[in-house]
């Protein structure tokens, strides 16, 4: 069955939180809630999404409810410098619904299923502590390094360790 990709279209502000709690400091745009309401009816919570702002593409970034059904998509220093704006500059958005959602590095999904108790406990996981994981692995630049992360993550996972604690725990050990 073929499903419409709907592609909102729209000029947007650079905007920059002066005190917000957790998001002080953050460059941000705006996506009013009739707009965001077009690209996932019916949805208050975060989703991701995919697009370009100017020439550049983007895939996969996350919307923040910010309540009233606006949303906003911070623009972390990589983007800003892609696209050399800053906060008051004016910037072309397209943007469309990302249907699938992160993909869990396959060789360490792998090496779960050969451990039952670390893929029962990082079942158990919320969806961003195990994104956590799978990017410090696919983040290696050797294979060397992602075979010690894998052996790393699933025997942390086997006792019943979240991310933070085998940061810890290997932090320790050197």
């Amino acid at each position: 069955m073929f499903k419409f990709v709907i592609m909102i279209r729209f000029t947007a502000t650079l905007l920059k939180f002066k005190e917000k709690g957790e998001k002080t400091g953050w460059t941000y745009i705006e996506i009013p809630s009739k707009l965001a309401e077009q690209l996932n009816p019916g949805v208050k919570k975060s989703f991701r999404v995919k697009g370009k702002l100017d020439a550049y593409a983007f895939d996969a970034l996350a919307l923040l409810p910010m309540g009233e059904g606006n949303f906003i998509l911070p623009l972390k220093t990589d983007i800003r410098r892609s696209i050399k704006k800053n906060a008051g500059a004016t910037v072309q958005v397209q943007m469309a619904l990302q249907p699938k959602g992160y993909e869990l590095d396959k060789e360490f999904v792998e090496c779960l299923k050969d451990e039952p108790k670390a893929l029962e406990f990082f079942d158990t996981l919320t969806g961003s502590h195990r994104i956590y994981f799978s990017k410090w692995i696919g983040s290696a630049k050797t294979a060397e390094t992602k075979a010690k992360r894998i052996a790393l993550a699933v025997n942390a996972l086997a006792k019943k360790w979240g991310y933070p604690e085998m940061i810890r725990a290997n932090m320790k050990d050197k």
